[in-house]
């Protein structure tokens, strides 16, 4: 083990953020430097449990009594190279992943859990610096000759794309924005991750020999016929993108948007460089901003806190998050009980930095002003009774507001274009249905990530996409030296 007396004598420390009257003002990550040496004792703090039920809560597997050992003993290369064994993209998920193993620490039974996510991207960050992460180009002897068609570069695809590379495969990434990264391009604002991360990530993907088609809509600018043509096997990894709704009078009025409306538009339009200031794009700014305007947000999940953030930079008169289930409780519930993750109270940065979040409230009605712009909407408080929620009688109000932003989720993969003329089956809640070895209904084709899972975390995804990876490789080889993460059919306990 590390410290064998660290988590009796070291307590819990996580970065600092900057300060918000600071950080509002630009688009950079939020966190500050922790410094090596901090990172260490809190490294030292893991038990190497006999049963480690951290690697319960991630799907990857990643093997994080080992690396953090390594780090409590100073062997940071070493520890890199325990972190990427299981696990392509630990930048991001250091990052931008809610950390499950952090809630399956067994040290969380009675005490503060090991900052697992901390040492992950401590680690990671270091390894780059130091240039220990290097393009791993497959041998001319490994070569195949087998072509593999990746259509979407989400963590998902991007995992996939890069396992398939690395197993002597030709891999072709389609991507129908104008770059690679899916959400993490373009939903995850900059002050989460800053884009670097992931360009430095895609160049060495680029080395070891993955191409990119970019602005290239499979389905549409590439047919699926050409694509089953043209290649041994493809892998789905566009994302589950359809979102949800809200089927209420007035929805179709100006200035209520989707999430992934807003989002995408302020992360092209964050400068990148020196002088990065908060508006952005510009004197125009975005074709959506916040800008003055009264917020409300609808979701109360990790897209309505990006939609917080962004708000927030972009000058927003006020923010409102409305979320119809109740506030969670502060700590944690009976019937979600260790190793499980919680459902509780949390204050993410985008929380800390202003804004009004309101719970157990359900959205009636937008209205209008004479232009056709929503001006306020209507809510009542809301109870869960015989399985639904309704409204409490006498609840009922008006909220101010001229800009609506939903971020209620999503249903599905999209069906048009490529997914239908493929032929591939769907299941009951609008993924693409896949049996045990991630291959859908057609010979040859394959899903991994939120669009034959649904929408859920980072991590999962990563996972998908590796294991993904070695059932194509199995399939076109007859077999495979690629490691298998997880089932398809396994779901997470939160």
């Amino acid at each position: 083990m590390a410290d064998p007396k660290g988590f009796l004598t070291t307590q819990r420390e996580t970065p600092a953020r900057r300060p918000v009257d600071v950080r509002i003002h630009d688009w950079r990550e939020v966190y500050t430097e922790f410094g090596a040496a901090r990172l260490e004792r809190q490294a030292g703090r893991c038990m190497d449990c006999g049963i480690p039920f951290c690697h319960q809560g991630c799907p990857l597997g990643n093997l994080i009594p080992e690396w953090n050992d390594l780090v409590w003993r100073q062997e940071w290369r070493e520890a890199s190279a325990r972190l990427h064994a299981t696990n392509n993209f630990p930048e991001f998920t250091g990052r931008l992943c809610p950390a499950p193993c952090e809630s399956a620490c067994v040290l969380g039974v009675n005490a503060d859990p090991v900052t697992i996510k901390q040492v992950e991207v401590e680690i990671t960050d270091r390894a780059w610096s130091e240039g220990w992460v290097r393009p791993l180009r497959p041998a001319t002897a490994a070569l195949t000759g087998k072509k593999v068609a990746v259509v979407g570069s989400g963590p998902a695809g991007l995992a996939a794309a890069q396992q398939l590379t690395r197993a002597g495969h030709t891999v072709v990434v389609y991507e129908r924005a104008d770059a690679a990264g899916g959400l993490l391009r373009y939903g995850i604002p900059e002050f989460k991750m800053e884009k670097r991360h992931l360009d430095r990530r895609l160049d060495q993907m680029r080395a070891e020999g993955t191409v990119f088609e970019c602005g290239v809509n499979a389905g549409v600018d590439v047919t699926a016929a050409q694509l089953r043509a043209d290649y041994d096997a493809i892998v789905l990894a566009g994302g589950a993108t359809v979102p949800r709704g809200l089927p209420v009078p007035g929805a179709d009025l100006a200035g209520i948007h989707q999430a992934m409306e807003y989002l995408p538009l302020a992360n092209r339009a964050v400068p990148r460089g020196p002088d990065d200031g908060a508006a952005g794009g510009g004197a125009a700014g975005p074709a959506i901003s916040a800008r003055g305007r009264h917020v409300v947000i609808i979701g109360g999940g990790d897209t309505g806190a990006d939609c917080l953030g962004t708000a927030h930079r972009q000058g927003a008169a006020s923010v409102t998050q409305l979320e119809i289930m109740p506030r969670p409780p502060a700590g944690r519930p009976e019937n979600q009980p260790w190793p499980t993750y919680p459902m509780i109270f949390r204050v993410s940065s985008a929380h800390e930095e202003g804004g009004e979040r309101v719970y157990a409230v359900s959205t009636q009605e937008f209205l209008g002003d004479t232009d056709g712009r929503v001006r306020a909407l209507r809510l009542t408080e809301v109870e869960f009774s015989g399985g639904r929620f309704g409204p409490l009688p006498g609840t009922g109000r008006e909220l101010r507001c001229d800009l609506v932003l939903l971020a209620m989720g999503f249903t599905g993969a999209e069906r048009a274009g490529l997914i239908d003329d493929l032929g591939v089956e769907m299941d009951a809640r609008g993924n693409v249905a896949r049996d045990g070895s991630y291959a859908t209904s057609v010979p040859g084709v394959f899903v991994a990530g939120d669009m034959g899972r649904g929408q859920s975390l980072i991590v999962w995804a990563i996972a998908e996409g590796r294991s993904a990876a070695a059932a194509v490789d199995g399939y076109l080889m007859g077999g495979t030296s690629l490691p298998v993460t997880i089932p398809p059919t396994a779901r997470p306990l939160s």
